[in-house]
């Protein structure tokens, strides 16, 4: 019996109740059932998983509910019909001046319809730190930033949001890359919540006009308005 108290708890219940002279047949059938058990558990995770991932992908633009820098959800059903351009954001980056081009974009077009979204990551040689107040203030005293700076998110690897999962899949980068390599990279969502346009972080906010100015001359979509995203122009 010695053997049996090293076995796993949910093994040593039902072999305690066996007579140490029971027949091999006997155990081997114990096992194998465990076995068995087991092993449907595990599949039945597997599809669980599988299921909920499929449910993510399914989603839309404006099914997600970031977070903004108190914690608070940031429902972005809220931006039906406007332009939107999203923008990976960090404090302390050779890129983070763009921050004035982006808030001037926010400033010039506005009031036709142009959103623009920081999300703050510090996947990146940890250009961000902080919390996620903290990367908000930075950008409104330093860079008088007025456009929406949400809460603090990874964009790659296990624990990326899922709205940059979406994001990457809609529209991946060069050869079909989807990560995203550096802080200020920019996707643009359309008035129908399609990804339309992906860019580097070296590409300027000014040098993004003539194709948000081409996205806001669009008329806003009737509700049952859908249709493919539109095909890039210049990718990563």
């Amino acid at each position: 019996m010695s053997s049996l108290r090293r076995c796993h708890p949910r093994l040593l219940r039902p072999l305690q109740s066996i007579s140490i002279n029971s027949r091999p047949s006997t155990l081997a059938s114990l096992f194998a059932t465990t076995t068995i058990h087991n092993h449907n558990n595990h599949n039945n995770n597997i599809h669980t998983t599988a299921r909920k991932m499929s449910s993510a992908t399914a989603l839309d633009f404006y099914s997600y509910k970031p977070l903004d820098k108190k914690g608070e959800e940031y429902d972005l059903s809220q931006l039906k019909g406007k332009v939107v351009l999203i923008v990976n954001v960090a404090s302390k980056c050779g890129f983070t001046p763009q921050y004035e081009g982006l808030e001037k974009l926010y400033a010039k077009y506005q009031d036709r319809g142009l959103v623009v979204l920081g999300f703050p990551c510090n996947q990146f040689g940890g250009q961000a730190p902080g919390t996620s107040e903290e990367q908000v203030s930075f950008c409104t005293l330093t860079y008088g930033v007025k456009f929406p700076v949400l809460g603090k998110i990874e964009v790659n690897g296990d624990k990326a949001h899922p709205l940059y999962e979406w994001l990457k899949k809609e529209k991946p980068g060069l050869l079909g890359m989807k990560r995203i390599k550096w802080n200020f990279e920019k996707f643009l969502i359309s008035r129908d919540g399609k990804v339309v346009e992906r860019w580097a972080s070296t590409t300027s906010p000014a040098s993004l006009t003539p194709r948000i100015e081409e996205e806001l001359n669009k008329p806003e979509p009737t509700p049952a308005a859908t249709g493919p995203s539109d095909t890039a122009t210049s990718r990563l």
